[in-house]
């Protein structure tokens, strides 16, 4: 189901990057499958994503900053 209103504000991503020190651009390179900076960008902001594009972004997080998250601490919504 997609929600009505795809515009969803600033998710904790944005703030697990700055922590962590990470750019776009680390996430990008440290992923094993296709994403880009504007993916990223996109998650960060907080426009709706698939499923399976927030798996893709949670996979790249772990391996940049080489720990272990679950889809909740990255994104506010489902």
């Amino acid at each position: 189901m997609i929600p009505e209103e795809r515009n969803l504000g600033e998710q904790p991503l944005q703030a697990l990057m700055q922590e962590h020190g990470l750019k776009s651009a680390d996430l990008v390179r440290s992923s094993t499958e296709q994403i880009t900076h504007k993916m990223v960008a996109r998650a960060c902001k907080g426009r709706w994503l698939t499923k399976n594009m927030r798996h893709k972004i949670q996979a790249a997080f772990e391996a940049a900053s080489g720990q272990s998250i679950g889809l909740d601490a990255l994104f506010n919504y489902r």
